[in-house]
C-alpha cells in the first residue's frame, strides 16, 4: 500500500480541520447562525480554500456522516453471500460501529460527531437534507441487497421493503439515543443491536401468545 505524499496529507489535514471547526461552530452557536466566513477565519484560510474542499456549508455539515455511511456500505458489500438480507445489514452496521470510532477520531472527536448528529436532528434545514440523503441511501442499499440476491428490484419489491424496515429501526434508535442520557458511541451501538434483534419478531404474523401459551400480550 502506497502511503499518501506530503501534499496529499496536507490537503487531508486542511479538510479535516475545516470539518472539525465547522462542526464545533454548528454545535455551539447553531448551523444557521454560522457563516462560511466564520469557519475560514477560525481556520485562517480563504473562502476559496473552503470551496476547494466543500461545495457548501451543508456539505461540510454531513462530511463525517458521509464517511460513516460509506463505511457501512463497504461492510455490507463484503458480507458473506450466504447471509440473508437482514442478517447482512445487521452484521454490516454492527461491524461498522465496531471500527468507525477510530476513523472518526482521525477527523473529529467522537463526542463532537455525536453532538453533530443531534444538531442535524434539531435543525429543520439540516433535517430536511438528512431525510433526502436517507432516501438516497436506502435506494443504494436496496441495490446492493438486490445484487446479492440476484433480483431486479424494479420487478421484485422485497429489497426496498427490507431496507425500509431496516432503515426504520435505524431512525428509531437514533432518535431514542438522542433523547437519552448516555451519548456515547457504545450506547448507540448497543441500542442499535438491541432494536435490530427485535426486527424479526416484530415482522412475525402474530405477536400475541396463542391460547394456552404463556407470555406477554396473551388474552
Amino acid at each position: 500500500m502506497t502511503l499518501p505524499g506530503l501534499r496529499e496529507r496536507k490537503k487531508q489535514r486542511t479538510r479535516d480541520t475545516l470539518t472539525r471547526v465547522a462542526l464545533e461552530l454548528f454545535t455551539t452557536q447553531g448551523y444557521e447562525r454560522t457563516t462560511v466566513d466564520e469557519i475560514v477565519d477560525a481556520v485562517e484560510v480563504s473562502q476559496r480554500t473552503f470551496f476547494r474542499y466543500f461545495s457548501s456549508k451543508e456539505e461540510v455539515a454531513f462530511a463525517v456522516q458521509q464517511m460513516v455511511e460509506e463505511r457501512f456500505l463497504e461492510a455490507l458489500r463484503q458480507r458473506p453471500p450466504g447471509e440473508g438480507p437482514f442478517d447482512a445489514m445487521r452484521n454490516a452496521v454492527l461491524c461498522a460501529w465496531d471500527t468507525i470510532g477510530d476513523a472518526i477520531v482521525e477527523v473529529v472527536p467522537v463526542e463532537l460527531y455525536l453532538r453533530s448528529l443531534q444538531t442535524i436532528e434539531s435543525t429543520p434545514a439540516l433535517l430536511a437534507v438528512h431525510l433526502r440523503r436517507s432516501t438516497e441511501m436506502e435506494e443504494t442499499i436496496a441495490g446492493i441487497i438486490a445484487g446479492r440476491e440476484g433480483l431486479d428490484m424494479d420487478v421484485d419489491p422485497r429489497p426496498r421493503i427490507a431496507v425500509a424496515a431496516f432503515s426504520g429501526v435505524m431512525r428509531v434508535t437514533g432518535q431514542l439515543w438522542g433523547r437519552g442520557t448516555d451519548q456515547s458511541l457504545e450506547a448507540i451501538r448497543s441500542l442499535t443491536e438491541e432494536y435490530l434483534d427485535h426486527l424479526g419478531p416484530a415482522l412475525s404474523p402474530r405477536w400475541r401468545a396463542r391460547s394456552g401459551e404463556s407470555g406477554h400480550g396473551a388474552p
